[in-house]
């Protein structure tokens, strides 16, 4: 090198950013990309979708993307978990609801979720991602299944514990993917009260109803 030449930077390993932009990291900028993630991966897709698009809508480094949450996958499963975390988190604040009023309950937390369009359209976003791609419906299903369902079997004591917590998860979840996002009438404009009312019956069998036979 010749005296008095600038030497090259030194190279970043991937997901560290440079000081400066870690220093206006946070809380605040963690949310914002994933609310960039939800908007991309709702509008482009889950293959289409990627992390310098989200760094380019949250308005930071992609470095900063992957110093979060590492790869588009990892995002995904966050944008995942904190769009479903209205519901995953009612479901760990009730310990005390008895055995036969589970139905009731856990009906009543997916339908205050569900109604409510702030709570609501994160859940879409993500669901939708989750229906045109295998990678993205693989980790949909992981979190169903280990936060979902896994909370819900929790409160339950019998041996097939597992299915009728599936069951009861299905039932429900079948029904706002028909309302929400598929939209077949008359399911999509039926008054929610009468919804609950007619579910509830059906999920409590599934949580703690006689087995077959």
């Amino acid at each position: 090198m010749t005296s008095g030449a600038t030497p090259a930077p030194a190279g970043r390993r991937r997901g560290r950013p440079r000081r400066a932009e870690a220093a206006g990291g946070g809380p605040a900028t963690r949310d914002r990309i994933l609310a960039a993630a939800r908007a991309e991966f709702a509008e482009r897709g889950y293959d289409a979708a990627s992390i310098r698009g989200i760094a380019r809508v949250a308005e930071v480094d992609q470095a900063l993307v992957h110093h979060y949450f590492g790869t588009k996958e990892q995002v995904f499963g966050a944008a995942v978990a904190a769009a479903a975390a209205p519901a995953t988190d009612n479901l760990s604040l009730r310990p005390d609801v008895p055995p036969e009023q589970l139905g009731q309950w856990l009906t009543g937390v997916f339908f205050r979720v569900w109604e409510n369009p702030v709570t609501r359209a994160p859940i879409l976003a993500i669901a939708r991602s989750a229906i045109t791609n295998d990678t993205a419906a693989g980790i949909f299903r992981t979190f169903i299944a280990g936060q979902l369902v896994g909370r819900i079997t929790e409160r339950l004591d019998a041996p097939d514990a597992r299915l009728r917590a599936e069951l009861a998860a299905a039932q429900l979840v079948g029904v706002m993917m028909l309302r929400y996002i598929l939209r077949v009438e008359p399911l999509a404009s039926a008054d929610a009260e009468e919804l609950v009312a007619r579910l509830v019956p059906a999920v409590q069998h599934h949580l703690t109803g006689p087995p077959p036979g």
